[in-house]
């Protein structure tokens, strides 16, 4: 072989291998960092305390049942409102019944004492239920922490709370019941009982900004 030959193939040889070194092989620098996160829900626990408001017998027309329990926020939440349902059901024990019993209790008053301010204080500034039966407190959901008239609690100085419930703390409630005494014959309740139940639903606050 000739040497220009040889100095040719040895030239073609050195740059096959300097294009094989370049596209095969690129330096540069680099760090990595890994970050671990976490979305952690929060907790709505609302409880009533008594769970049981109320259990009476032998009650007669004109008598009147007051009775406290308080609404408690367990959770990690804070609640926006507490919506308030009813649902009864008449055990007519003699199976003579042509009126409803439910139209024949009435709720004086349902009174969220905290929201009211200074303790205990019987108003009609903040009653969550105010004169109305349990016939037609059924079609009915109030709020049960809502401060209805923040501006005369704010007028007589009685500095309740603002509506909601925030977390870790309780409501003290007051409650009346009567059984109405119409001035008739309400010789048709005679036996019979009412099982009420009151469920206290719960909801969050709206969504901001973490």
């Amino acid at each position: 072989m000739s040497i220009k030959k040889k100095l040719g193939l040895g030239i073609a040889s050195a740059a096959l291998g300097i294009s094989l070194v370049g596209g095969g092989t690129f330096a540069y620098f680099s760090d990595t960092e890994v970050t671990n996160n976490t979305f952690a829900a929060g907790t709505l626990d609302l409880a009533a305390n008594p769970t049981t408001i109320i259990d009476v017998t032998n009650i007669k027309p004109g008598d009147t049942m007051v009775r406290e329990f308080k609404l408690e926020n367990n959770g990690t939440l804070d609640i926006s409102k507490i919506d308030l349902s009813t649902v009864y059901n008449v055990v007519d024990a003699n199976n003579n019944n042509v009126d409803d019993f439910g139209k024949h209790i009435k709720v004086l008053f349902l009174e969220n004492a905290d929201k009211t301010g200074d303790g205990w204080v019987i108003d009609d500034y903040n009653d969550v239920i105010s004169e109305t039966t349990l016939y037609d407190l059924q079609n009915q959901t109030p709020d049960a922490v809502e401060n209805l008239n923040s501006y005369w609690t704010w007028l007589l100085g009685l500095g309740g709370e603002d509506s909601g419930l925030k977390a870790g703390t309780a409501d003290q409630m007051y409650v009346a019941f009567e059984f109405v005494d119409n001035d008739a014959d309400q010789n048709e309740f005679q036996g019979d009982a009412l099982e009420l139940e009151w469920t206290f639903t719960a909801h969050q606050t709206e969504g901001e900004s973490k």
